[in-house]
């Protein structure tokens, strides 16, 4: 009987599949996600939880118009490879929404968005 348990629960474990962390995801950001704040941000920061393929990811803040805010191309920080920063331009008051696609440095992409306030909401 033993010898059968041992075998069920060793096929279990053989067969269940591993935990996948072979992606950059959104760790969080500043402005947080769903953040007010008071004044215009100069800059956004992502955090991923892999290093990013920068010529492959991208970052784009839009009003509730749908114009962009980026003031250039979004970078990935020379020193943190999971940091992604995007400057913006002077933002009104109002509700921005942060789009992003993230391209990981072992080929797995995710993409996401998340918003956030500036001034009093």
């Amino acid at each position: 009987m033993r010898l059968i348990t041992a075998s069920v629960a060793l096929a279990a474990l053989l067969i269940a599949p591993a935990v996948v962390r072979a992606h950059a995801f959104l760790d969080h950001a500043d402005p947080a996600v769903g953040s007010t704040v008071p004044n215009s941000p100069g800059v956004i920061h992502l955090w991923f939880t892999q290093q990013l393929e920068p010529a492959f990811s991208w970052v784009n803040v839009t009003d509730k118009s749908g114009a962009a805010m980026n003031d250039g191309p979004a970078a990935v920080d020379p020193s943190n490879q999971s940091e992604f920063d995007v400057k913006l331009k002077p933002l009104p008051p109002g509700t921005y929404t942060v789009k992003w696609h993230a391209l990981s440095v072992d080929t797995h992409t995710t993409e996401g968005d998340f918003k956030f306030h500036v001034g009093k909401v």
